[in-house]
């Protein structure tokens, strides 16, 4: 009885510790969505916050430097500088006017150092003009009688 006892326990010990660090992990990985606005209002609560911020890519930011890119989101006035040096490459969406969103951390230095980055292109789901949006109908170009 006694061999099944310290069997039982450390059963317990094991399962305990995987459930503290799956938690620890989950808390580790969120991430909250931030404007740009938002994230000047948190002052110096924002420094080394794991932080997701979101805005619009500025035309003509996006620069490669070495293994890094630089770019810059603007929202409304407000700009943030971004640098990216992840491992993961820039989707393809990602370009000058894109919406996105960076993954990371805001320096001291005021520069949002992002460690995932993902994109849309607004314009990439947007009708083209004359193309048709969900609930139109087409209209109807054959009203006349039909001639042969």
């Amino acid at each position: 009885m006694k061999k099944y006892g310290k069997f039982a326990a450390l059963i317990v010990i094991v399962i305990g510790t995987l459930v503290w660090l799956a938690t620890a992990q989950m808390k580790e990985s969120q991430t909250y969505y931030k404007t740009i606005t938002e994230l000047a209002q948190m002052g110096k609560n924002a420094y080394g916050a794991r932080i997701r911020v979101g805005g619009d890519v500025a035309a003509g930011s996006i620069q490669r430097v070495g293994n890094q890119t630089q770019f810059v989101l603007v929202q409304d006035t407000t700009t943030l500088k971004i640098a990216y040096a992840g491992t993961d490459p820039l989707p393809d969406t990602f370009k000058d006017g894109a919406q996105a969103l960076a993954d990371g951390k805001l320096g001291k230095d005021g520069v949002f150092v992002a460690n995932r980055i993902q994109a849309k292109c607004a314009s990439k789901y947007e009708a083209k003009p004359g193309q048709l949006t969900p609930g139109q109908s087409a209209p109807n170009i054959n009203s006349g009688k039909a001639s042969i």
